[in-house]
């Protein structure tokens, strides 16, 4: 990669050769651009979503982007969204992604659009789910297959678990899961990576009629939003980034953060829970973090029928309990379904948890032409199956089986250190890129020193998906449009859990009222 001065330095060399050899050749230059102008003259023909109990006031709408930016002309994507219209005086449209990678935005907008209803002040809110993901060509990895884990619910195979006996059959097994999923997917997942998906940004930018994109990105959201801002400087509007993801740490090294991250969330949990009577662990935190670890290893050792009709194994559980634990909101439902589970082998509250859509893996998903999938023809391993394909997509490591052999011990102790619970589960997550094509350097070699408009980051003290520190090292990264805030709470994200975080927010997306970097909001316990 270039260095910028080295760019500059080769730009204004091209330039001065071109224009000494004549015009003509500035021509061909051009003409040699993909011609994208049909997905940027586009406009988006909005009418009421059709659904049950869905709110009356959503619309749901459609834009149409390119399979490839390179090669337009080789096939097209429909990407669903959806928008709540502005009530007051509208100066464009602000564009919500809700993170994962690989959640959908229009359903998440649906469920919980009341929170966002302040901005409706100034903007349409407006969201989308992103190529991959959800309606638009929902990435699967076949009939029975967790991309999250490797597990294979007809053979009983699981990656996670081979790989503590022996790495290298591990490898073999995540290699034949990758090719599971390339073919359940289609020709998206080649391109579903947030590169591609911030040059859909703009598009989308375009066809909602706004000359700069405003945008508010959650967790992976922020990811997405430093990437377009590194596309588009010039297009870059009012954003904020609110759960700062990293730009620049390796799958490995989040896998440890995330699982020390969500243990010290499990551990605050069970302090809460023993509190009371009821707890299905006791009234002893202590004991409570032992109770948990047996009872994996108890569904590990012998899974419990579901009403799926697939077996729930203690990393299901690990996997049900990490998603609960990013919100406090969410501990009493938690701790009633470990209660139901514990005591009377009730796996339906805890797997409620359990996130994905509603049809069986490999019914739906991309069927080639990109168009809209309906609901109910989402597969059910969607989220993690475009959450493993984005990531693995973004990050351009791929260590030999021989290096993975080699590295293996050392790095299983790092990740149980972590945590005695999540690091078996977050281990396997970090292996899962075995086997795909080797993901693109941009990210980490050219989201740096950003020359846009100041932009918001809030990092929350107590997050247990996104640490804090990842928040200053990326504003560190982008340089001087960074705007750091400071969230003194607790949970993943700080926007609808601290009030404080929420009108400041507001206030810079819809009067541009920039808190001082540094400032912080406090704890709201």
């Amino acid at each position: 990669m270039l260095s910028t001065h080295q760019r500059r330095a080769f730009i204004c060399a091209t330039t001065l050769a071109l224009l000494g050899a004549g015009l003509p050749s500035v021509a061909a230059a051009a003409a040699e651009r993909p011609d994208l102008s049909r997905f940027y003259d586009q406009r988006i023909s909005w009418s009421a979503c059709q659904g049950d109990e869905l709110p009356e006031d959503l619309q749901c709408g459609k834009v149409t982007v390119p399979l490839d930016y390179a090669k337009p002309a080789d096939g097209t994507l429909d990407l669903a969204m959806a928008r709540f219209r502005a009530t007051g005086s509208s100066r464009g449209s602000v564009l919500l992604n809700f993170g994962g990678p690989g959640g959908p935005g229009v359903s998440e907008l649906a469920d919980g659009g009341t929170d966002f209803m302040g901005l409706t002040n100034g903007y349409d809110v407006v969201t989308f789910d992103p190529r991959g993901v959800g309606r638009s060509s929902p990435v699967s990895c076949g009939e029975g297959m967790d991309a999250a884990t490797g597990t294979d619910a007809g053979t009983g195979t699981e990656a996670e678990a081979d790989v503590n006996k022996d790495p290298r059959a591990a490898l073999e097994v995540l290699r034949r899961i990758a090719a599971e999923c390339a073919e359940s997917s289609g020709p998206v997942m080649r391109h579903i990576g947030t590169v591609d998906a911030s040059r859909d940004l703009d598009v989308m930018r375009a066809a909602l009629g706004d000359r700069k994109l405003n945008y508010l990105g959650f967790s992976y959201g922020t990811r997405l939003g430093a990437v377009y801002a590194a596309q588009f400087p010039g297009r870059t509007g009012r954003m904020v980034l609110d759960g700062v993801d990293t730009l620049t740490e390796p799958l490995s090294e989040q896998g440890v953060t995330g699982a020390r991250g969500q243990q010290t969330a499990l551990e605050d949990f069970l302090v809460w829970c023993t509190e009371d009577v009821n707890c299905a662990f006791g009234q002893d935190s202590r004991s409570a973090r032992e109770e948990v670890v047996r009872l994996i290893g108890s569904l590990d050792e012998d899974p419990v029928p579901s009403d799926f009709g697939i077996p729930f194994s203690g990393q299901d559980l690990v996997g049900a309990i990490g998603q609960a634990l990013y919100s406090k909101e969410l501990w009493p439902a938690l701790s009633q379904a470990l209660t139901s589970l514990v005591q009377d082998g009730d796996t339906r509250g805890i797997m409620g948890f359990s996130v994905g859509g509603s049809a069986v893996p490999g019914e739906g998903g991309e069927d080639g032409d990109g168009n809209l999938v309906d609901e109910g023809d989402i597969p059910s391993d969607n989220l993690p199956a475009a959450l493993m394909a984005i990531n693995c997509a973004d990050d351009p490591d791929r260590p030999t089986a021989d290096q993975v052999t080699k590295d293996f011990a050392r790095l299983r102790a790092a990740y149980e250190q972590a945590s005695p619970v999540f690091g078996r589960y977050r281990l396997a997550e970090a292996l899962m890129c075995y086997g795909r094509p080797r993901g693109t350097t941009y990210i980490r070699e050219e989201v740096r020193d950003i020359d846009a408009p100041k932009m918001l980051l809030v990092g929350t003290r107590g997050d247990p998906a996104t640490p804090y520190r990842w928040t200053t090292e990326t504003a560190d990264r982008l340089g001087s449009s960074a705007v750091v805030l400071d969230n003194k709470g607790e949970g993943h994200t700080g926007y609808g859990s601290s009030k404080c975080v929420h009108r400041k927010i507001d206030d810079f997306l819809l009067y541009g009222r920039l808190p001082a970097d540094g400032s912080s909001c406090g704890s709201e316990e």
